[in-house]
């Protein structure tokens, strides 16, 4: 069985997934830190804490629909190694005008005129940051590790992603906003660190002009993207199961304040379950398919996982009827007969989904032609951007029905099914590649 954790002993992928982890840590250290003192600490009514939160989701999504397309074609276009250091060295300085906004909040002084702008600011950048990054962080792989080990290194990713996510995430909640604001200035100047041992990456295809209208080198992208069966039903899928995860994510604070009656510290070791799965799930796949992208156990993967959310549905509307009306911390709610079957069905839920999503992701940079990879994944973020706005304005609009939140969490068990087509569409196209003669 290939194993992958002797990558991380490897200069031609360590300071790439170090730069990764600390890109996804200061992410989430960020955005959290700035939205749990705005919320709990500026504003006093929901409608201005549920339009704040909507602001600061717009501005970071923004640019991916916008500079996605221009992002692909520099990551293909120029040595990816380099942009990632440019990108790396311009987060101190959009760090720094957080750090500055989180500090004037925290002071009191000129809050809403000049320290909450500041600090949309800043996030805004880290979107056009993340936009950047992103493609090259998957297309890269390729260039530095060989065709058998672009899977471990793709599930390593993405499962430190997600521990690095859930450390930021757990941190921004128990550190003073003080603090996170000198901690995001020195995980940046981590990162760039890092970034300075990333080997070159040159690009495969060079001197080829770059289209800076970005509207028509969006659907320019996309359209030549989409032609190849394996990369279509890929991007489908993916982008449909980021649908069913806006959802979910938009549901899930909610109910767990308002359906199993958690306190906030309760809703932290949610959290802490939930991404340990999806890491499990990430590893677990290339054990699995030992090495070989493949869409195999895609759609099993996410028929589990929609009978997992289907599980948590039914122990919602349980709990729900046996519910003391009474919120509870974290002893107290793993004192309760059903507390186990919450954070199993949570965990199952996330490494049902982390072996799905995985794969999908290798394709992206395996099935098409190495000086198209960033190309591609840039399309993809295209898309996912598109459809996670769907699955938000989706959830919203259930809730503006009066469609309870255990429902909800039903429906997105219903959603899996459509993901498990795609993941079965996928992986027929990828056996009629696999059978078509060589050219």
């Amino acid at each position: 069985m290939l194993t992958s954790t002797y990558l991380l002993r490897q200069r031609r992928f360590l300071p790439l997934f170090a730069t990764q982890l600390f890109n996804a840590f200061n992410d989430n250290l960020y955005k959290n830190a700035m939205v749990l003192f705005v919320v709990y600490e500026v504003y006093r009514s929901e409608q201005e804490e549920a339009q704040f939160s909507a602001i600061a989701s717009g501005l970071f999504i923004l640019p991916f629909f916008v500079l996605s397309a221009l992002a692909g074609q520099l990551a293909d276009m120029r040595d990816k190694a380099r942009i990632i250091r440019i990108i790396k060295a311009a987060e101190i300085g959009i760090m720094a005008v957080g750090a500055v906004g989180l500090l004037l909040a925290w002071s009191g002084h000129l809050t809403t005129a000049v320290a909450i702008p500041l600090m949309l600011a800043a996030l805004f950048a880290m979107g056009i940051h993340s936009t950047f990054f992103g493609p090259i962080k998957y297309a890269i792989l390729p260039q530095h590790l060989q065709k058998d080990e672009v899977l471990s290194g793709t599930g390593l990713v993405e499962a430190g992603t997600y521990i690095a996510i859930l450390a930021g995430t757990i941190l921004a909640g128990w550190i003073p906003v003080q603090w996170a604001a000198a901690g995001i200035i020195v995980t940046a100047v981590l990162g760039y660190l890092t970034s300075r041992s990333v080997p070159p990456a040159p690009p495969i295809v060079p001197n080829e002009p770059i289209d800076l209208h970005l509207i028509r080198s969006s659907i320019t992208l996309v359209r030549n993207t989409m032609h190849q069966a394996e990369v279509y039903y890929a991007i489908l899928a993916i982008s449909f199961f980021w649908t069913i995860g806006a959802v979910l994510f938009i549901q899930f604070p909610p109910l767990a304040k308002n359906v199993l009656l958690a306190e906030k510290e309760v809703a932290s070791l949610f959290l802490v379950v939930f991404s340990i799965g999806v890491a499990i799930g990430s590893v677990a796949v290339n054990a699995l398919l030992k090495g070989k992208v493949s869409a195999r156990y895609a759609p099993v993967s996410v028929l589990a996982m929609g009978a997992f959310v289907g599980m948590f549905y039914l122990v919602c509307r349980v709990w729900a009827a046996t519910a003391s009306g009474e919120m509870m911390d974290v002893p107290t709610f793993l004192s309760h007969p059903m507390a186990f079957v919450v954070l199993f069905s949570l965990l199952m839920i996330a490494v049902s989904g982390g072996m799905f999503v995985v794969p999908l992701y290798a394709f992206l940079t395996t099935k098409v032609d190495p000086g198209q990879a960033a190309r591609t994944v840039a399309a993809n973020n295209i898309v996912n951007s598109g459809a996670m706005v769907i699955g938000s304005l989706f959830a919203g609009g259930l809730s503006m029905a009066g469609v309870p939140l255990t429902e909800q969490v039903l429906l997105s068990a219903g959603m899996c099914l459509i993901s498990a087509w795609l993941g079965w569409m996928l992986y027929k196209a990828e056996q009629a590649a696999e059978s078509a003669p060589a050219e």
